[in-house]
């Protein structure tokens, strides 16, 4: 099993052009930033771990910008989106930033995805309501990957509908990056196991792990897929029996960092990383 690291991404997070090589001489193989545009100042949507919503979601940078600089300074890092919220992109341009990432990094785009949290930060994107979020979602996905394939790319959607246009250049991975759908929940595992290229869950979402992966196994197979891989965002300070016992269902990667112990201070995160490049060896064998 693999190791990669998530980030907060803010001005007082280590910087990314600091942060990515010490990531890549520890033997991590991924670091995923997330997104939020912005965060409306009035909110009724309850912050998905419980308490209050940290600060820091408000000084977020943009992932693609910072993915750069750690593609630059990291040659070897995987660049992933972790995640990202395209029904908050122009669609045009989303794929445009993909696009441009990956070829500017040689192909090592990770496009993970879903549809966000905040009920009042999708409102703001006035074409998708709440509760169309995970159709809206696919829709979009599939219009990029036309972007992405095909030389002339045409998309006749229910939110996205285009006729033929050029949208180049194309990503050096093809067809296109992997797309991780990063949602837990039972509709949001289903869309995943519809369209996704993988599945990058958040543990504390799923209650059992064990038994949501095998249920959503149970699922793939169903649609008859029996090779989506797995990546699973491990929440706090996960224990090496809590990896080994992911790594023991066959998750390819687990990402680590979300949520840790004193993440508000970024002084803590070399010896976090530390702590769990000295597990590469072990989760690996």
């Amino acid at each position: 099993m693999k190791v990669g690291y998530t980030t907060m991404n803010t001005p007082a997070d280590i910087a990314p052009p600091v942060l990515g090589p010490l990531l890549e001489s520890a033997g991590f193989d991924s670091i995923w930033i997330g997104e939020h545009s912005h965060i409306p100042v009035s909110r009724d949507t309850p912050y998905p771990t419980g308490g209050d919503m940290p600060w820091q979601y408000t000084t977020m940078m943009d992932p693609f910008l910072s993915l750069m600089q750690i593609g630059d300074h990291a040659p070897s890092l995987l660049l992933g989106l972790g995640v990202a919220l395209p029904l908050e992109h122009d669609i045009f341009v989303l794929a445009k930033q993909v696009a441009t990432l990956d070829v500017l990094s040689n192909g090592r785009v990770q496009f993970g995805v879903g549809v966000g949290w905040n009920r009042e930060e999708l409102a703001n994107h006035h074409d998708v309501k709440w509760s169309m979020r995970y159709r809206a979602l696919a829709d979009c996905i599939a219009a990029l990957r036309a972007l992405w394939i095909d030389d002339e790319s045409e998309h006749h959607g229910e939110w996205y509908d285009f006729d033929k246009v050029w949208s180049r250049p194309k990503p050096i991975q093809r067809p296109h990056p992997p797309i991780w759908c990063g949602t837990g929940g039972k509709l949001g595992t289903q869309h995943a196991v519809a369209w996704a290229d993988g599945w990058m869950p958040l543990d504390v979402t799923l209650g059992d792990v064990a038994k949501r992966v095998t249920k959503f196994r149970q699922v793939a197979a169903e649609s008859g897929r029996t090779d989506v891989p797995i990546s699973m965002v491990a929440f706090g300070d996960p224990t090496l029996d809590t990896l080994l016992a992911y790594r023991d269902l066959g998750i390819e990667r687990v990402i680590v960092g979300s949520g840790r112990d004193g993440w508000e201070d970024p002084s803590g995160v070399p010896a976090f990383i530390d702590k769990y490049a000295a597990m590469i060896d072990r989760l690996a064998s």
